[in-house]
């Protein structure tokens, strides 16, 4: 087993990535942790908690990532274990945000005397930071996407839009259930600084992720109104069109009724037939079928129903 860990004269930062049993064992042995939370870290439990002891806390965050493949916005858990001097971070590995920031800041010590020479709550915002930079560009493309969709709505591609439409609400929903404990966790750990190993001067800190979360949140309520709005409308003229295709159909076959009609009475074999066997009876069938259609018609279309 490998720790990936940094250390400096103030504080600790370790690191794992998939964690394994082996991993869990080590925190176990070394930083006597609560079983439970342990317990969480081994599994995908995709929802955000936290939980405050005397000399640690330990909180869960899920953040967004884009399956590239399947052109969907899914879940990743990052569990947190921050004490006096340790900032412990477990990444499932499906978010790279949290694993290139450590292998970044393990080369450069400049960013370790930059992040790391205080106390591992300011690293902490740091890391959430930038985990919430790494959120805007999907919230972007999610934008970018209604705005295409609406521009197709107006030109004719109902039906493909209506896929559209159901993926881009996925993605709102997924984003949503994402992100929507997080204002609770962070008000929680802005109340914490009251503990002994939170310093007092990390209000400030706390305030502006919090303000970023309510920024996203409400980017996401605008996101699901409009995509609410466009999906109606598109309903409407899917709607509307098969209502015309409809009204269209249904002159069509009250036109050709009466002409079915004198087709049914002059094909019978009856000698008191009308016409029938009348020099040209043929022609003047046609022609009073003609006449009969031309008449309908024109009285549509005084009615305005063509």
């Amino acid at each position: 087993m490998q720790i990936n860990q940094i250390k400096t004269k103030k504080m600790t930062w370790l690191h794992i990535s998939k964690p394994t049993p082996a991993d869990i064992e080590y925190l176990r042995a070394e930083y006597q942790f609560h079983p439970l939370d342990l317990e969480d870290c081994i599994g995908r439990i995709q929802r955000p908690q936290i939980s405050e002891y005397p000399h640690y806390l330990f909180f869960i965050l899920t953040f967004p990532f884009y399956d590239r493949k399947n052109k969907v916005i899914e879940s990743s858990e990052i569990d947190f274990f921050i004490g006096p001097k340790y900032l412990i971070t477990i990444s499932d590995g499906l978010t790279q945000v949290v694993d290139n920031f450590f292998h970044d800041m393990k080369k450069n010590d400049y960013s370790q005397d930059q992040y790391m020479q205080d106390h591992p709550v300011f690293l902490l915002y740091e890391i959430l930071h930038r985990l919430q930079n790494y959120t805007m560009p999907m919230l972007d493309h999610v934008n970018h996407d209604i705005e295409e969709m609406e521009h197709n709505i107006f030109t004719g591609k109902e039906k493909i839009v209506a896929k559209e439409i159901l993926n881009i609400k996925r993605n709102i929903v997924n984003l949503r259930k994402i992100m929507q404990a997080h204002k609770n966790i962070i008000k929680k750990l802005m109340a914490s600084n009251t503990k002994v190993f939170m310093p007092n001067n990390t209000q400030i800190y706390f305030s502006n992720i919090l303000d970023r979360t309510k920024d996203i949140w409400d980017i996401l309520e605008t996101q699901k109104e409009n995509i609410s709005a466009f999906q109606e409308a598109n309903e409407s003229l899917m709607s509307y069109k098969l209502n015309e295709i409809i009204r269209v159909l249904t002159i069509i076959s009250v036109v050709l009724m009466p002409a079915n009609l004198l087709a049914v009475i002059f094909g019978m074999k009856s000698e008191a037939t009308p016409i029938v066997g009348a020099r040209f009876d043929f022609y003047i069938i046609i022609s009073l079928m003609l006449v009969i259609m031309t008449g309908l018609l024109s009285y549509f279309k005084k009615k305005d129903w063509l």
